[in-house]
């Protein structure tokens, strides 16, 4: 079974979101199997897939490590893709640059000390290649991804953002001037001052008191100066999910189940609804659904 047009864009916002380490032009072929994609994995340097399917009731995410596990199987319960957050959004920000380098990972609230958390917390810390705080740059980290797990509802909330720095107290229009090196339009003011001090010109800094502030070590750009303060801003970019980690297996979309959401009094439920998942999937749906996450 083909998966259905929002979910091949949700394969490519994912795709997007892994870079630069991803195959982000796999073309997959009706006839592909997982073993076709396992025998490329290790020449390729593939660490991990990332697999989309579909059944007649829900879509799915499997998050594998290659090549012999553990699978992490993911019920999706809502996701919203790039392209809709970008239209929610009055100005939506994405520099040509956002994706040249890998995002930076942070899990909130899977510290409960369960072991199902665990595997996932070092299954999605691993996806993401390891950063060195002593040698990273600061203008290297340009998003985030977050996972924040409810222990109410089992459920995690996966989001993407763009990180974006602010000199504290400087208007948006200043800030564009520097950047831009354009020269303003000042026909319709009395004096120079003006343009800094008019009402709504700096309506957009009025929240850095509210934002989380950094001193930098660095100049980053051309307005955030070293040993000024910065406000942090995140502006999400999708894809954007709501998942329920349903099981856990210890090889390679196979194997023993180390960990159900449903548990042994419901393994009837479980073994139905997997097996209708695998009936629909079939060879094609491993193919569709699979991404690849290549770490350094």
């Amino acid at each position: 079974m083909k998966l259905p047009g929002s979910l091949k864009q949700l394969q490519a916002d994912l795709r997007k979101m892994m870079l630069p380490y991803t195959a982000l032009n796999l073309k997959e072929k009706k006839r592909n199997n997982l073993k076709d994609f396992l025998n490329v994995a290790g020449p390729m340097g593939v660490t991990h897939f990332l697999m989309l399917s579909k059944t007649g009731s829900s879509p799915y995410l499997r998050v594998a490590r290659t090549p012999q596990g553990p699978t992490l199987t993911f019920k999706i319960q809502e996701y919203s893709l790039a392209v809709d957050i970008a239209n929610s959004q009055l100005r939506p920000r994405v520099p040509k640059d956002l994706f040249k380098n890998s995002p930076l990972i942070v899990l909130s609230g899977f510290g409960t000390g369960e072991q199902h958390l665990k595997l996932t917390t070092i299954m999605f810390q691993n996806i993401f290649p390891a950063i060195d705080i002593k040698t990273v740059k600061l203008s290297s980290c340009q998003r985030i991804v977050l996972l924040n797990y409810n222990k109410e509802t089992k459920l995690i909330d996966f989001r993407h953002y763009s990180i974006r720095l602010q000199p504290v107290g400087v208007s948006r229009r200043i800030r564009k001037f520097v950047q831009n090196h354009q020269v303003p339009d000042l026909r319709s003011l009395q004096d120079v001052s003006d343009f800094v001090t008019k009402a709504g010109y700096g309506s957009e800094s009025e929240g850095d008191d509210e934002a989380a502030t950094v001193s930098l070590a660095t100049d980053i750009g051309r307005v955030n100066k070293a040993s000024t303060k910065s406000a942090v801003k995140l502006q999400e970019i999708g894809p954007r999910m709501t998942l329920q980690l349903i099981k856990i297996e210890d090889g390679l979309c196979a194997g023993t189940v180390i960990f159900s959401e449903y548990g042994n009094s419901d393994k009837k439920k479980e073994e139905s609804e997997e097996n209708e998942e695998d009936t629909e999937e079939g060879s094609e749906g491993d193919a569709e659904g699979s991404e690849e996450d290549m770490d350094e």
